[in-house]
């Protein structure tokens, strides 16, 4: 089975930076889209960027493009996700999941990890 475990959330000010990982089984990087939602208290689960394996193809929501960054580094099957100039609303449990097609909904994500919080305070 995919698993897959994310890491380096934790509480910053408004303004600063957070830079999270997303370690996935062998092979996964290669043969599914990777992708990272969030989801607030009370709130659905939303869809924050997405990337194919080889990186062509990238998609980022409106409320991050140009302060978030997805990277892939296939050799060690970890996805990153750079957050900069974060804000209190970014506040959210960060999911990373895996797919066989890259796409903004939950629906097309099989493989999920546990999530990791991320807090930014004003």
């Amino acid at each position: 089975q995919v698993q897959l475990v994310e890491s380096g959330g934790g509480s910053v000010q408004a303004g600063g930076f957070l830079r999270l990982s997303c370690a996935a089984s062998e092979r996964t990087l290669r043969n599914y889209a990777m992708a990272w939602f969030r989801q607030a208290p009370g709130k659905e689960r939303e869809f924050v960027v997405v990337t194919t394996w080889s990186g062509i193809s990238t998609r980022y929501a409106d409320s991050v493009k140009g302060r978030f960054t997805i990277t892939r580094d296939n050799a060690k099957n970890t996805v990153y996700l750079q957050m900069n100039s974060l804000k209190p609303e970014d506040t959210a449990v960060y999911y990373c999941a895996a797919g066989g097609f890259a796409d903004v909904t939950t629906t097309h994500y099989a493989y999920w990890g546990q999530g990791t919080q991320v807090t930014v305070s004003s």
